[in-house]
């Protein structure tokens, strides 16, 4: 008995741990779901399979040969369970959806929860120091990764003096950007022209450059660069 309670207090508390540490990551982060949220999902994971790997210590006297049972549909539960977590952390924040890592570190806790649960110690610490690895040091690597940035890009002008389209294109390809389409709308009872579309460069950096020289603009009265990505 006493060697039994030493193995689920090893599960609970490893799982416990694993999940701080993820946390601790998001947190430091500012993300929405951190330190105890990840500490409790990975905890509650391993208390669920701990149900399923010491089920005939509360399954009493039935008769073995009348219970079927299959520890793997706990795993299922918790995992749909999960899902319903992550994305209550994806949120649109105007034309940006963010959450996404953030999401599937909880499902990544999650399953650290469970083999940690069924006592599958290797595999689970391995990949808890995989997932510590991808969430902090690939932040860096992703950083250095040659990328193509996409931003929705908004112009708005007095109606009599906007620039014609061919003029707006031009200082876009003059700042390395590349225009996907163009759209058009009038607002504020006719007084305002709007000019919206995508607009997409190898660089990052030649978005500040384009703000800096669109902030130079005396008939342009709002702009707007946001990106598209998470």
């Amino acid at each position: 008995m006493a060697q039994e309670y030493a193995e689920i207090a090893l599960s609970i508390g490893s799982a416990c741990l694993a999940g701080s540490l993820i946390g601790l990551e998001r947190t430091y982060h500012g993300r929405p779901a951190g330190f105890r949220t990840h500490a409790l999902v990975c905890t509650a994971s391993a208390i669920l399979m701990l149900v399923t790997s010491y089920q005939w210590q509360w399954l009493g006297s039935a008769p073995l040969e009348t219970i079927r049972t299959d520890p793997t549909r706990m795993a299922q539960g918790i995992m749909t369970g999960i899902g319903f977590l992550g994305a209550g952390v994806i949120f649109k924040e105007g034309v940006t959806v963010r959450g996404l890592t953030t999401a599937a570190s909880i499902w990544m806790t999650a399953s650290l929860g469970i083999l940690y649960g069924i006592g599958f110690y290797y595999p689970a610490a391995l990949a808890t120091f995989v997932t510590l690895g991808i969430l902090a040091l690939f932040r860096h690597l992703e950083a250095l990764i040659p990328t193509q940035f996409y931003a929705h890009y908004v112009m708005r002008f007095p109606r009599g003096e906007t620039p014609s389209e061919p003029e707006l294109r031009e200082i876009l390809r003059a700042h390395g950007f590349q225009v996907a389409g163009m759209s058009y709308a009038v607002s504020r009872n006719g007084e305002v022209f709007e000019y919206r579309t995508v607009i997409m460069t190898d660089r990052k950096k030649n978005a500040e450059r384009l703000a800096q020289s669109l902030r130079e603009m005396d008939n342009l009265l709002e702009f707007s660069i946001s990106p598209t990505g998470d």
